[in-house]
Order: structure tokens, then C-alpha cells, then sequence
């Protein structure tokens, strides 16, 4: 065996590994959203909890993703650790999928559909399959489909390839010297840990190690302590991810290694004790990929079944290890978003989603209370009002940043659409909010200077100040109901409110010349109504976000088009509902 020989090892494995890759990333991408909002709507059953991080790991292909989908949840206050310890559980159990997939190597037998079963046979009719799919068919989901297969027939490939490069190894006595080493339980378990770690995935680990059983080196007593530390060294990549996450999500990580190693010491006692005692025949024995396969699944098992009962003593062993300075680790912190979310993208859109959500709630509040300051102005309110203001501000710069964040990676066509109408509409809640404040300033003055508007001025702002909340509010449930039908009634209310505001302004210039309103209660009235009449244009904006987003047109092209369209080729539907709101709000 040369060094031109071993060359295909390399290839064997690099498609392996980028196998893994590309099928894990592909699946996520299909199934990701689903299964992140599975995870967030976790009950408080942890057997459900097990079977659903099993589920999720197995679709998935990778338990390094389930438990960073939960860090992520845990950090954003979404989830609560007692719920999040059984979804780990279960996914160290659905990361042994892979290796049960890849026992199909074992198959054996002359019949055609056998051969074809077989992955030497399976994997290169996969990747035409894959490529075909990919290159042929214009439809997305195909093609991500054909990503799938791709992926998997590139495992099966790569897994057959390291086994026929490898297959001369049973014959080189230098190996099996190399492989006897192993079977010294402390030097198998750092092997098993270091190649984990190394991979960053047990799957890759554990079907290297089904590859190197081919050779028929592998015996019981040298393949157990390797499957024992690769267990453990999976958590690696948990851990490095974790770095700088909050105390909930480090004491999940902290339970997941935890888990690991008291089930590594537990089987390590029990197999090498029983085998010091009873002498197992099948302690030399050659291990196949499907013995390989099933220990790895029974020691997951075991282990989950193990501890499950005992989540609250993890839990409670992680908050001394974990410890708060403040003893307030369970604080919801108001920006919900993560960093670490960044590498699951569906939910850090999703998340993104509720904290514009909570935005636009937000300002409709805003508004409410700077309306209601002009009529009676009261100071708590006031401050309270400029608190809000400054969470929006706080909001606004923190989305914006984490939105570009966003941007710079690979998310999806429709996740690009809705980080882009997200990246807009910001802007525009956050200045409706900065209106609302406007608004109250404007109160303010009113009352340390004692101006008073007169009654006919007031009568005339509660017609507007009603028809701009009655706007808001459409617009925000437009928004976070994603109601297009509403936000087709938007429009013509704000082409409304624009008309009341060029009427108001002409009847305060006649009270003006007839002396029926002072100079000062002038400028504030003026200063109401363009704070209103500014406010319907963003509520407009929002509302014409969502009919571009739903209609599959470029967000980025200039909005007011569609609204001039809008107000210069009138639907039917569009004069009815101008007509009901101009009757609704005369002045």
C-alpha cells in the first residue's frame, strides 16, 4: 500500500464529510421553519420532548443543530430550560440515524434488488439522480430535493470509497498493532473524543469508524470505548457555540455534556465490569457497521432513559456550576434577539418577526397616549411615553444591525423578501413612535404654558386624532396579520386624512384672521396636525410593504409607484372604501 494508493482515502472522505454537510444544510432548509416552531411550542411532557428533539435530530441528520435551535430559544427566553433538557436528550438519540442508514453496507446477497440496496450501488444512482434534479429543473424545491440526494448519495459514495481503499489494511500487520492500541478503554475513549471533535459531528465519527470495520480490525473491545468518546466529544461544537450566550442556554449546554460523560462512566463500569466478571465471548468478535450502529443507539438510549428522571437535579447541578451574579437568570431581557440564532436563519427570521410584531404594537400604544396628553396631560404618562421611545430607538438600531447580519448570509429567496420588507418597515414604525412623541411634546407645552385650544379647534382634532388611530391600528394588524385584504383599505384612508389636513389647516387660518385662536395655540394645533397627517404616510408605507411582499414585487422599488397607482387608476373597491371613510370622518 502506497502513497498513490491512499490518495482515494482522502477523496472517500471528503465526500463523506461534505455529504453530511450539504444533506443536513438541505433538510434544514425544507424542513427548518416547521421544526423550529415545533421546538418553541415544546409542552411541559418530557417524554414528547424526547421523541420531538429525536424527531427533529433525525430529519435534520444533525444533533449539533437541535441543541444550538434550543440554545438559541433558550437565549431568547422562548423556552424554558426544563423544556429544553428533554429536546437535547433526544437529540443525541436522533443523531444515530446516520449510522443505522449506513449499516446498509452490510447487505448481503445475489439478487439484483440487494445489489441495488447496496451503498456502492445506491450512492452513485443518488448523486445522478441528485445532479439531474439540481442542474435539469428550475423549481427550487426540486432542486433542494435533489440537494438531498446529492447529500446522501455522496455519503454512501464516500463511505464506499474509504472502504475499498481501506479493505487491504486486514492484510498489514502494522495496523492491526495500530488498532490493538485502542483497546485500552482510556486511549480509546480520547481517540473516539479527539476524532469527534475534530469532525465536529459523531455521525461523521461514528460511520469513519463503521468504514474502518470493513476491514475486519475492529473488534468489540476496541470499537466501545471509541463510541464512548465520541459521545462525549460532539459536545465540542455545542460548546464552542455557546460561547458568549446567556446563563439559561449555558446550563443547557453544561447538562448536555454533563449527560454525556455520566453515561460514558456508567457504561464504562458496567461493560468492563460485567466483562471482568462473566469473560463476554463476543469481546474480540468482529464488529460489523450494524453492531457499530446499534451500540451508538443503545447508548443514547440508555442514557436518556437514564437520566430523564432526574432533569431537575441536572438542572439544579447546572445553576451551581452556572451560578447568577444577580440570582435573576430567568429574566426575559427585551431584545429577543441571538447571534448564535444567525446559524438556524428560519427562526432568527421568525424571531425577527415577533420583535417587529412588538413594534408595531408598540407604537399604536405610543400613539395612544400622546393623543390622549393634548386632551388631559398627565406627567407619568409623559415620561412613560418617552421610556417606550427609547426602547423603539433601542429596537430599531438593534434589529437594523442584526437584519444586515442577516443579509450577508444564505437564507432563502422568501427569507430574503422578508428580512428586506422588515429592513423598510422599521423605520417606519420607529418614526411613527418619534410622531407620537412629537405629539406629547406638543401637549406638554400646552399645559406649562397654559394655551387651550378653542372648542371648535378641539372638536376638529378628535375627528382626525380618531381617524389616524383608527389608520394605525389597520396598518398594524395589516402587518402582523399579514392581511392584505386590510392593507388595500389603508390607502384610502390615508388619502383621507390628507384631505381633512389640508381642510383643518384652512379653517385654523380663518380662525386665525378672525381672531377666534391665539398665535400659540395656532403654531400647536399646525404642529398636531402635521405629526397626524405624517403618521398616515408610514401607516401607508407598512401596508404597502405587505401588498408587494404578497404580490411577489421588488420591495426595494420606489413604494409611492404602487400608491399613485393606487390614487390615479382606482379599483372599484378603492373609491367604495374612500367614500365610507370620507363620509366617516367629514369636516
Amino acid at each position: 500500500m502506497n502513497i498513490i494508493s491512499v490518495l482515494p482515502l482522502f477523496a472517500g472522505i471528503g465526500l463523506f464529510l461534505f455529504g453530511m454537510s450539504i444533506l443536513g444544510a438541505s433538510l434544514e432548509k425544507i424542513a427548518g421553519a416547521k421544526l423550529e416552531k415545533m421546538l418553541e411550542k415544546i409542552t411541559n411532557n418530557r417524554f414528547k420532548g424526547v421523541l420531538l428533539g429525536t424527531a427533529v435530530t433525525g430529519v435534520i441528520q444533525s444533533s449539533s443543530a437541535t441543541t444550538i435551535m434550543v440554545v438559541g430559544l433558550l437565549n431568547a427566553g422562548i423556552m424554558k430550560l426544563s423544556h429544553a433538557v428533554p429536546v437535547i436528550m433526544g437529540a443525541n438519540i436522533g443523531t444515530t440515524v446516520t449510522g443505522q442508514i449506513l449499516r446498509l453496507g452490510d447487505i448481503s446477497g445475489e439478487s439484483m434488488l440487494l445489489s441495488i440496496l447496496k451503498p456502492s450501488s445506491f450512492g452513485p444512482m443518488l448523486i445522478g439522480a441528485g445532479a439531474g434534479m439540481y442542474v435539469f429543473v428550475k423549481k427550487k424545491k426540486t432542486k433542494d430535493i435533489g440537494t438531498i440526494f446529492l447529500g446522501l448519495g455522496m455519503i454512501f459514495f464516500g463511505m464506499s470509497t474509504m472502504e475499498a481503499t481501506l479493505s487491504p489494511l486486514k492484510d498489514m500487520p502494522w495496523f492491526t498493532d495500530f488498532i490493538i492500541h485502542f483497546k485500552n478503554p482510556i486511549l480509546g475513549i480520547i481517540f473516539g473524543c479527539v476524532m469527534t471533535a475534530v469532525l465536529q459531528s459523531s455521525s461523521a465519527s461514528v460511520g469513519i469508524l463503521q468504514a474502518l470495520a470493513s476491514t475486519g480490525a475492529i473488534s468489540f473491545s476496541t470499537a466501545a470505548p471509541i463510541i464512548l468518546g465520541q459521545n462525549v466529544g460532539k459536545c465540542v461544537t455545542v460548546i464552542l457555540a455557546s460561547i458568549g450566550s446567556k446563563k439559561p442556554a449555558k446550563r443547557a449546554v453544561f447538562i448536555d455534556v454533563l449527560s454525556n460523560i455520566l453515561g460514558m462512566i456508567v457504561f464504562f463500569i458496567i461493560i468492563y465490569g460485567l466483562n471482568s466478571v462473566f469473560d463476554f465471548s463476543f469481546w474480540n468478535s468482529k464488529m460489523t457497521r450494524g453492531n457499530i450502529a446499534d451500540f451508538h443507539t443503545l447508548f443514547n438510549i440508555c442514557t436518556t432513559v437514564m437520566l430523564l428522571p432526574f432533569i431537575d437535579l441536572l438542572i439544579k447541578a447546572s445553576k451551581k456550576f452556572v451560578k447568577d451574579k444577580d440570582g435573576s437568570y430567568d429574566e426575559r431581557e427585551l431584545d429577543i434577539l441571538d447571534e448564535l440564532l444567525l446559524k438556524t436563519p428560519n427562526l432568527a427570521v421568525e424571531q425577527c418577526r415577533k420583535l417587529i410584531n412588538a413594534m408595531a404594537e408598540l407604537s399604536l400604544e405610543n400613539f395612544k397616549k400622546a393623543s390622549g396628553l393634548v386632551i388631559n396631560f398627565d406627567a407619568h404618562i409623559f415620561n412613560k411615553l418617552n421610556d417606550d421611545e427609547n426602547l423603539m430607538d433601542r429596537f430599531e438600531t438593534g434589529m437594523g444591525n442584526y437584519l444586515v447580519k442577516l443579509t450577508s448570509i444564505d437564507i432563502g429567496e422568501n427569507n430574503n423578501k422578508a428580512v428586506t420588507e422588515m429592513l423598510y418597515s422599521i423605520g417606519d414604525f420607529e418614526r411613527i413612535s418619534d410622531h407620537a412623541v412629537n405629539i406629547a411634546e406638543v401637549a406638554l407645552y400646552n399645559y406649562e404654558n397654559e394655551i387651550t385650544l378653542s372648542s371648535e379647534a378641539m372638536k376638529e382634532y378628535g375627528i382626525i386624532q380618531k381617524a389616524v388611530e383608527e389608520i394605525l391600528e389597520m396598518a398594524v394588524e395589516t402587518y402582523t396579520e399579514r392581511d392584505v385584504r386590510k392593507a388595500l383599505s389603508v390607502e384610502p384612508l390615508e388619502q383621507v386624512i390628507d384631505n381633512i389636513h389640508y381642510k383643518l389647516k384652512d379653517k385654523h387660518i380663518e380662525r386665525l384672521c378672525d381672531g377666534k385662536c391665539s398665535v400659540q395655540a395656532g403654531i400647536s394645533f399646525v404642529e398636531l396636525l402635521t405629526n397626524f397627517e405624517r403618521i398616515s404616510d408610514h401607516c401607508s408605507n407598512i401596508a404597502l410593504y405587505v401588498i408587494q411582499n404578497s404580490s411577489g414585487s421588488d420591495i426595494e422599488s420606489n413604494s409611492h409607484v404602487l400608491a399613485e397607482k393606487l390614487h390615479n387608476e382606482p379599483t372599484k373597491e378603492y373609491t367604495l372604501t374612500y367614500d365610507f371613510y370620507n363620509n366617516k370622518y367629514s369636516v
